[in-house]
């Protein structure tokens, strides 16, 4: 492990597709290569696996950058259930941002709704080499009911909205048709089969998981091309005691993506 006493971390604003502003946190470790790092649903870039990547990676002197997607923790915009494509055009943002500012980058990781992201962007954009989904979602029409109750999407039809709220009753966001119907045409399946066979993809998932079952990591395991799966015994989808674990079983595989130039 390379000693690395001299990263600095800035907080960076930049702009989106839309005119939003994102707000990320980059880890200068004095490399050229970067690693971007995508949080879940309802997270920020102040989430704890967020946290944790960025310091392993300062540790191998690999700068890193994470950021809240548009609706999210520090950026602008209105927080969206749905909003797969439109976060991965925010991906899109930051990595044309440092490609300008004559960085590399390495890889994009992204944990649960993050890891969707992080595939969604290979399959349509084929300029990252190293893709890393930690506990991304293979079949998005599972994990509603479990959020918005049985009936959902007659509830949402009739009404033109489901509000999500919270034990004590509040409203933690609404769930408009749109989004709802965003979530459930975006095909996972049909976009991993579009990766470049070049595009290396490591799948990271919990056997443990509560909110999306390890089955999925199987399913994405299938039918992408160049892929990697390592599963986590006894974690669940936060890793909640194997942080160390996740960035463990992360770092081998960045670092062989450093060490081939891709």
């Amino acid at each position: 492990m390379s000693e690395n006493p001299v990263t600095r971390q800035q907080k960076v604003t930049l702009q989106n597709k839309h005119g939003e502003k994102l707000v990320g946190v980059f880890h200068d470790a004095g490399s050229a290569d970067v690693v971007v790092l995508c949080h879940g649903f309802r997270s920020s870039k102040m989430n704890e696996t967020m946290m944790n990547f960025s310091a392993a990676l300062e540790q191998e002197g690999i700068s890193a950058f994470r950021f809240d997607f548009a609706g999210n923790g520090e950026s602008e915009g209105l927080f969206q259930y749905g909003n797969y494509w439109r976060e991965v055009e925010d991906l899109r943002s930051v990595v044309e941002y440092f490609i300008a500012a004559n960085r590399r980058i390495t890889a994009i990781l992204g944990h649960s709704k993050g890891g969707n992201i992080v595939l969604l962007y290979a399959s349509k954009y084929h300029d990252i080499c190293n893709v890393i989904n930690v506990s991304g979602r293979y079949k998005l029409d599972r994990g509603i009911e479990e959020r918005l109750g049985k009936d959902f999407l007659e509830r949402i039809k009739k009404d033109g909205h489901i509000d999500v709220k919270s034990g004590a009753g509040d409203v933690q966001y609404r769930v408009t048709v749109e989004s709802m119907m965003d979530r459930l045409n975006t095909n996972m399946h049909e976009a991993c089969l579009v990766i470049d066979k070049e595009c290396r993809v490591l799948t990271v998932h919990g056997s443990a998981d509560e909110i999306i079952p390890v089955e999925d990591a199987l399913d994405f395991a299938k039918i992408i091309p160049n892929h990697k799966l390592h599963i986590i015994e006894g974690a669940d989808h936060s890793y909640t005691s194997h942080q160390a674990e996740l960035t463990s079983g992360v770092l081998p595989f960045i670092k062989e993506g450093l060490a081939g130039g891709q």
